[in-house]
């Protein structure tokens, strides 16, 4: 376990890193993502060894998290050379409507060092070098991250290839720092060095450390993912169009790796009709015949059965109670708030309406999430329901399953309270980046103080799309 002691010199030199962070020029700051990239995938073999003597994902998983990380690096690095990210504004001095405007420039800037809080269920891609460290380390910032004890060995050991990466880039030590334990955790949120934190964990975990965040005597941004009920509603069409096909779709989803998924389908809305039943009934015969698969940590397998048992006390009848999984089903009337609160891990609750009006009250009771999804039949109008779910969603998916978050420009990974501490952000993708970055405008400033990027007739290393007197420029 990491002291204080040892916390505050890491954070420290972190601070002592953060001007070189910031005017590492962007071409070599990409160079530096894809450095690690590599290196990362250079020791593959020994950290997808790890990682399953820690997780028990398996080695198939933890190959596919193993190139989704460096992909996510390597996809950040071109992020970073194309510059747009920047948000690079010139609106230069002239009259207006409103009398004299001053020569004003504005761009993003890093904050400073990260704290990265590393998950228990992706020990690659949200942990170590995961997409929170990844998006800090593209917008320019130092960061430590705070080991998940789930997999400590796992989390040296690419904290290592990524530092091996940084040294052969001429980075500062500080650039990259790694801590462990839960003391450990709480001091580095509360180091006055500290200037924005990301966390992945459950919702007493993000609230103790949003608290810390917020109570500070400089409050910083904390961003936090902390559970997510991701709603799945079935139209009657749809049940009887493909009941067959849902049902296996559905239970599979629900089921993937042991239900650890923020993204798991933890609610199914169901028509109460045959069709529907024939999906409840599919979903029930895979639940009884899935293997029992190993949970993370013996607290989650623990916490899982707390809140599967908790279910059953709320009035939530339990179709399936078996090792490989829970199945539970409830009558859309009979439907409350409380049943609404994640289980996380191999459980899902069927939720049967009998007409929208059933299945609009129900839905009112789901908290936000950062999913939801709707199958809908060939001649359905969802229209309105799409509209109720985009409310209580960062991302509606159609005819599709949750669990599965693509790394793109285009993605979302946040959703209202309490799936993330604040919608107006993603954990995934390349606008992450913008969680780590703060604007700030120049006015008449001399050519010799300002970004490069912010130029008249900037170098072309330095050439970004931006907007120049209001005017659109994909490359400034």
């Amino acid at each position: 376990m990491s002291t204080t002691s040892e916390v505050d010199s890491v954070v420290t030199a972190a601070a002592s890193a953060a001007r070189w962070a910031e005017d590492l020029p962007r071409d070599d700051r990409a160079a530096l993502l894809e450095a690690m990239a590599d290196e990362l995938e250079a020791d593959g073999d020994a950290i997808v060894e790890l990682a399953d003597r820690e997780t028990s994902l398996g080695e198939k998983r933890l190959r596919g998290e193993l190139t989704r990380t460096a992909y996510q690096l390597r996809l950040f690095g071109e992020t970073v050379r194309e510059g747009g990210y920047l948000e690079a504004v010139v609106d230069h001095a002239g009259d207006t409507p409103m009398g004299p405007r001053p020569d004003l420039r504005r761009m993003l800037v890093p904050l400073g060092p990260v704290a990265v809080f590393g998950a228990s269920n992706f020990p690659l891609a949200f942990s170590v070098p995961g997409g929170d460290t990844a998006a800090a380390l593209a917008a320019g910032c130092p960061v430590v991250v705070k080991a998940h004890p789930a997999h400590p060995e796992t989390s040296q050991r690419c904290f290592d290839a990524l530092s091996r990466a940084a040294q052969a880039k001429g980075a500062p030590s500080g650039l990259l720092g790694l801590v462990f334990g839960q003391q450990a955790g709480v001091d580095l949120i509360t180091h006055p060095a500290i200037k924005a934190a990301a966390f992945t964990g459950s919702p007493a975990g993000g609230r103790a450390l949003g608290e810390l965040a917020a109570n500070r005597p400089e409050p910083i941004p904390f961003y936090g993912e902390l559970g997510s009920i991701n709603p799945v509603v079935v139209t009657a069409a749809a049940a009887a169009e493909r009941s067959e096909q849902l049902a296996s779709g559905l239970a599979g989803s629900a089921l993937q790796g042991a239900g650890q998924f923020c993204t798991k389908p933890g609610l199914v809305f169901l028509p109460d009709s045959e069709a529907g039943q024939r999906i409840a009934d599919g979903m029930a015969e895979v639940f009884r015949t899935r293997p029992e698969q190993t949970m993370l940590t013996p607290g989650i397998r623990e916490a899982f059965e707390r809140r599967a048992d908790e279910l059953a006390t709320q009035g939530v009848a339990e179709v399936v109670h078996e090792a490989g999984g829970r199945l539970f089903s409830v009558s859309a009337k009979e439907f409350t708030e409380p049943m609404a609160d994640e289980c996380f891990g191999p459980a899902t609750v069927l939720v049967r309406y009998t007409g929208e009006d059933d299945l609009d009250a129900a839905l009112a009771k789901v908290p936000g999430s950062l999913t939801a999804t709707v199958h809908k039949g060939q001649s359905d109008d969802v229209t309105e329901l799409v509209r109720t779910l985009r409310s209580r969603s960062g991302r509606v998916l159609f005819d599709g399953y949750p669990t599965g978050v693509a790394v793109s420009w285009a993605q979302n990974h946040g959703g209202p309270w309490p799936s993330t501490t604040s919608a107006l952000h993603t954990s995934v993708g390349m606008t992450s980046v913008r969680r780590f970055l703060r604007p700030v405008t120049w006015q008449d400033a001399p050519e010799a103080v300002l970004p490069p990027e912010l130029l008249d007739e900037p170098a072309d290393r330095f050439r970004v799309p931006r907007r120049v007197d209001g005017r659109w420029q994909a490359r400034g």
